[in-house]
């Protein structure tokens, strides 16, 4: 890949432009022939050739051969060559970190996952993650200047077109994303981890042409990513979707945002795992209550999730109440936005229909019928691979932005 485009497109000269639009073309809708590329992008079809012949020469755009026809002479396909640039997503979770690679075709190409990370919001923690990366970067048998990008998902309140964290890291004037890009030598951006996990689900997951979809990201905190008319929607200053702290109960509980009450106190993995200690404290039996009572090593929500698809009844009792909590907000949401799919992802919904049962139902009973009818509520077809595939993806789709 020549640095030249990238450069000509923050510039915003005319050929540069066509350029971008025909790589997001490509990005979007695989390879195919200039005559429905010259339809999309409303230029002749010479006009669209001449860009084509050249973007061949500098490396972008690879023939891929012949479009099989009935009859006449078969077209060439065109589409993205996928050697000429790689993209590197970054997924933080609370104890580990998922790194992927992904060539200019969109092909995940290396995929690292669950390397050990204790994510603390310090500037050590962010150190140590930087490390993390640029480890990656040399592991990985491709020249540097061949990596166009870098995206890392973070959670809490991320503004990707200004590259700033308000919720991690935000320990300088300056923004986050360039904090990191100096630390690992390599262009950065950022953006919110449900956002991400949404486009990695719209771009490679459990999507059948649908074009308005509400993900849900179920891990210790609760999110949700929005995409309308295929394009993902993030608010103003890119604060969109942040369910987990709608005003939703009249407790005492005091939710990580300094207010009481939130959705998320009651309905996250954060909840489920302060709900489950609480409950085996007061008495009642789990196959985790030796586990709840080491004071040493604390339970993790995987632990609860493997416990819940081994049938043990008071973590299966206590999903079940988080899922018709949420359930019902669902129901607000589906009758706010009428989509056609919603997708309940991230570390929980790996519970399968512990989780989904009870949020159909609730669906169901609070929702009206004739908005909910066409909505349909399915798991994450990635699973625990949505945030990285979508922060490769993220990588790659930012780097052509103006």
């Amino acid at each position: 890949m020549k640095p030249n485009l990238l450069e000509e497109i923050k510039i915003g000269t005319k050929n540069a432009l066509v350029k971008k639009k025909i790589i997001t073309y490509y990005i979007y809708n695989g390879p195919s022939t200039i005559t429905s590329l010259s339809k999309e992008l409303d230029l002749s079809v010479p006009t669209v050739t001449k860009f084509i012949n050249e973007m061949c020469e500098e490396g972008y755009i690879h023939e891929y051969g012949k479009q099989g026809t009935n009859s006449g002479r078969r077209p060439s396909l065109y589409g993205l060559d996928a050697e000429s640039g790689y993209f590197i997503g970054v997924d933080i979770k609370r104890f580990a970190i998922n790194i992927g690679l992904m060539n200019f075709k969109g092909d995940m190409v290396d995929l690292k996952m669950d390397i050990p990370y204790h994510c603390r919001n310090t500037p050590a923690g962010l150190d140590d993650l930087c490390k993390l990366i640029a480890k990656f970067i040399k592991r990985i048998d491709i020249e540097k200047e061949k990596i166009l990008n870098v995206n890392i998902n973070i959670s809490g309140r991320v503004n990707p077109e200004s590259g700033y964290s308000h919720s991690w890291f935000n320990f300088e004037e300056r923004p986050l994303a360039e904090v990191i890009a100096e630390k690992i030598g390599c262009t950065v951006t950022i953006d919110n981890d449900t956002r991400a996990m949404t486009y990695g689900e719209f771009l490679q997951g459990n999507i059948h042409g649908e074009k308005n979809i509400l993900f849900v990201n179920m891990s210790w905190g609760l999110g949700i990513g929005i995409i309308i008319n295929s394009e993902i929607y993030t608010g103003k200053s890119g604060f969109s979707g942040e369910l987990g702290h709608m005003p939703a109960f009249n407790n005492e509980i005091m939710c990580h945002c300094g207010k009481k009450g939130c959705l998320e106190t009651e309905a996250s993995g954060s909840a489920l795992h302060r709900i489950l200690l609480e409950r085996i404290a007061n008495g009642e039996e789990s196959i985790l209550s030796h586990r709840a009572k080491d004071t040493e090593n604390i339970l993790t929500l995987d632990e609860i999730i493997d416990a819940i698809n081994k049938e043990d009844l008071l973590c299966i009792e206590i999903i079940e109440e988080i899922g018709q909590k949420l359930g019902k907000q669902i129901a607000g949401l589906i009758n706010l936005f009428n989509p056609e799919l919603v997708i309940i992802g991230g570390t929980i919904s790996q519970t399968g229909d512990y989780i989904l049962q009870p949020i159909k139902s609730a669906v169901r009973k609070y929702s009206l019928n004739l908005v909910s009818q066409d909505s349909t509520i399915a798991l994450s077809k990635l699973k625990s691979k949505a945030g990285v595939i979508g922060a490769c993806m993220l990588a790659r789709s930012r780097t052509f932005e103006c």
